[in-house]
């Protein structure tokens, strides 16, 4: 493939699929070259996990350290105060210190899995927004940074019009975050030297307030680098799935959903996946695909979850999975969920079991599995939605094997 640019950096990330925007690529590939970048992307703290969503900004901070250039990891401690509007139909929740203090702690161990941390030029760093966002005097700010903001421009943004077109509130909470965040960006540029934010497409407008704050400033000039915004072939959005979120934490998501998460991935998405969720190279990635598409999905699943959770969980989950499916084996290491002896010898209603492992978001959907044909207990197929669990059920491990389909598989074990 021939190259784009000058810079590893981005030669890398475009041949990757990860470019979508950048304000002056001219002048950031030129910057890349004469030495490292410090560059950042933030994340407000609104759940205990970042999600599959999250994940290209992730891989993009990767790809920026293993080029020789500095990531920084913003946590949002001071703009999850107010939450980001963009492209939302209301107002987020607010949260409390306490809320956001426990939210950044749980997103803080994907980065430490993977990003290194440390003194070199281009170890990580790991900053928090709330050191000076929470000590601004408010006049005082008005003064030095609101004054640089055109409310006319800011009303032409897509993450504002789109709210005020459907006639939803924008509060005036809500309108400060984005000259909160052009702040971040000056700042961070003052404290650690950042000349680069990088985000999804979506943060374009808010990205840029920061780039033209510096310049209004007096300060240096600033680069602004976006993604595409990603959905799956058939038009899903990425990190969803019908029972939630896909989380990057494995106290709300196992290792083995999350590997199982990329081995179900449309066949037409697997190269682009492995492009931007891998750090396989790109000859490898070549090979991969050329060969049988379920294998590749393998990989795929195998290089994400190595990379998120670690090799030997990856490779477990890659066990459980053959067992389970190919094999027709009864692993034990398949998510379980704990039932007491009193529940079963009063009988636990099927739809409440599959509810309870984690394969139906609710007994209606339960329900419609059952009628169409899909739910198995013990590998027999269960056609009565009123059917109950007992002891009988039991298999000699001490578990009762539940299955939803060919690929959702859970167990059930007396605690």
């Amino acid at each position: 493939m021939a190259a784009k640019y000058k810079s590893d950096f981005l030669n890398v990330l475009d041949q990757r699929g990860f470019i979508h925007q950048i304000s002056d690529p001219e002048g950031l590939d030129a910057a890349a070259v004469a030495g490292p970048v410090s560059g950042y992307i933030g994340f407000d703290a609104t759940a205990t996990s970042l999600h599959a969503g999250s994940l290209i900004q992730i891989m993009m901070l990767y790809w920026m350290q293993q080029t020789g250039h500095r990531p920084i990891t913003l946590m949002g401690g001071g703009t999850s105060m107010v939450g980001d509007p963009s492209f939302k139909d209301e107002a987020r929740k607010l949260l409390t210190v306490e809320a956001i203090d426990t939210n950044i702690a749980g997103i803080k161990k994907i980065f430490a899995q993977v990003l290194r941390y440390g003194d070199g030029p281009s170890d990580a760093l790991m900053v928090n927004n709330a050191e000076w966002l929470l000590k601004l005097n408010y006049v005082e700010f008005l003064r030095d940074v609101g004054r640089h903001f055109s409310v006319n421009r800011m009303m032409s943004f897509d993450s504002v019009k789109l709210r005020l077109d459907r006639e939803q509130s924008l509060s005036f909470l809500e309108f400060n975050y984005m000259i909160m965040q052009g702040y971040d960006f000056v700042e961070l540029n003052r404290r650690y030297g950042a000349t680069l934010q990088m985000g999804g497409s979506d943060q374009w407008g808010n990205i840029i307030n920061g780039v033209d704050l510096s310049h209004r400033m007096g300060g240096p000039q600033l680069y602004a680098l976006t993604s595409p915004l990603l959905t799956t072939s058939s038009g899903a959005k990425m990190g969803k799935t019908a029972n939630g979120a896909v989380w990057l934490n494995a106290d709300l998501m196992s290792p083995y959903d999350f590997w199982q998460y990329w081995r179900n991935a449309e066949d037409a998405d697997v190269e682009r996946f492995l492009k931007l969720y891998t750090v396989l190279p790109h000859d490898e990635i070549a090979r991969i695909v050329a060969g049988d598409v379920n294998e590749a999905k393998k990989a795929l699943a195998t290089g994400v979850t190595s990379l998120v959770h670690g090799v030997d969980a990856a490779e477990q989950a890659a066990k459980t999975a053959a067992a389970t499916f190919e094999a027709g084996a009864l692993d034990l290491s398949l998510p379980t969920s704990d039932i007491t002896r009193g529940e079963l010898n009063a009988g636990l209603g099927i739809q409440a079991a599959l509810v309870q492992a984690g394969l139906a978001a609710s007994n209606g959907e339960a329900r419609r599995s059952i009628q169409g044909g899909a739910v198995r207990v013990n590998d027999e197929v269960v056609t009565d939605e009123r059917a109950t669990l007992t002891e009988a059920h039991l298999l000699p491990e001490g578990v009762i094997k539940l299955s939803v389909g060919k690929k959702k598989h859970a167990l059930l074990r007396v605690a």
